[in-house]
């Protein structure tokens, strides 16, 4: 009898690990950094996968990236493995997801978001809205027609 019961415990314990939500291809998951080497964050997500990230994807434009052994970054896992059997992370394109769900939730509640302009192009300036990329007309910089953009 007693066997009986411990085979069904180790069923239960193992349907409830098949059950565990492992991260799907196209999420942000949260990972803890385990080592910096080669210009490369190596990122674990848990799950038995790791994976790298450049360093410069936790930089803004013109700094130094922030970042340290034993921190939680969030990234978007672009596959979960690739020929050396490492996870495909993206540091960026979570912060993409992040900033879009931020906008989204300002324009619901027609709420004002700042941004840094970053480049100048044809018409106007492009501008981070922390992580997005926007267009800003130059005939929109100023409630007055600016004559010198620069």
């Amino acid at each position: 009898m007693a066997q009986n019961t411990s085979m069904e415990e180790f069923e239960a314990l193992l349907n409830e690990s098949l059950e565990m939500d492992t991260p799907t291809e196209g999420s942000v998951v949260k990972g803890k950094v385990i080592a910096i080497e080669a210009g490369q964050a190596i990122i674990d997500v848990g799950y038995k996968m790791e994976g790298r990230v450049d360093l410069k994807e936790f930089a803004s434009p013109g700094e130094a990236p922030d970042i340290s052994v034993g921190d939680e970054v969030e990234v978007y896992l672009r596959s979960p493995e690739n020929a050396r059997g490492e996870a495909v992370l993206s540091r960026e394109m979570a912060r993409r997801e992040a900033a879009w769900d931020r906008l989204e939730k300002a324009y619901a509640d027609d709420a004002r978001v700042e941004g840094a302009i970053f480049g100048r192009v044809k018409g106007g300036f492009t501008v981070d809205l922390g992580g997005a990329v926007a267009f800003l007309p130059g005939s929109q910089v100023d409630v007055r027609p600016v004559r010198d953009a620069g």
